[in-house]
């Protein structure tokens, strides 16, 4: 197994959570809190495919999907465009208001974009230190795993709202 498919592997596991996550619920469903400072499945699997995208199109040197494909329009939601989740507090959590189709839509475009981006690495390129902000400086690969690593936490967090969810209905 090559890097890029091990990679690959690793992507496609996410798109499994997502699937998993939203697959057949409503917006009651979706936007279920535990309680009222807790994150929604649609504001996780949202916030999960936005880091995706950001991440990606910054390594990819390319539009984010959100904007190229206007999802942002799509979704609708009252943030701006550049908005990926990160730091939000519960109001901006309840902002987040999404159909399953929506949002597994949006990650299939991302996902999309992300295997066109990692079938096509050697290692080589995953070797590339892409961000030297931190010691030690961020490689490629540190980049990509860290993107799987947090979309695989956000997609199981969405997995335990939704058991959640389940058991009180």
């Amino acid at each position: 197994m090559t890097s890029a498919q091990l990679l690959t592997d690793g992507y496609e596991r996410v798109r499994e959570a997502v699937y998993e996550a939203v697959d057949g619920l409503d917006e009651d469903a979706l936007t279920f809190r535990i309680d009222p400072g807790a994150n929604t499945i649609a504001w996780l699997i949202w916030h999960l495919t936005r880091v995706q995208d950001d991440h990606i199109a910054d390594v990819a040197g390319t539009e984010q999907v959100w904007t190229a494909q206007d999802w942002y329009g799509r979704f609708g939601l009252p943030l701006d465009e550049r908005a990926t989740g990160y730091g939000d507090g519960p109001e901006e959590v309840a902002l987040v208001r999404a159909s399953a189709e929506s949002l597994s839509g949006y990650y299939d475009a991302v996902h999309e974009r992300t295997l066109d981006f990692v079938r096509e690495l050697t290692d080589a390129d995953l070797a590339e230190v892409i961000d030297t902000r931190w010691d030690p400086p961020v490689t490629l690969a540190v980049r990509l795993v860290s993107v799987i690593s947090d979309d695989l936490q956000h997609a199981g967090q969405a997995a335990y709202v939704r058991g959640v969810f389940d058991r009180t209905r």
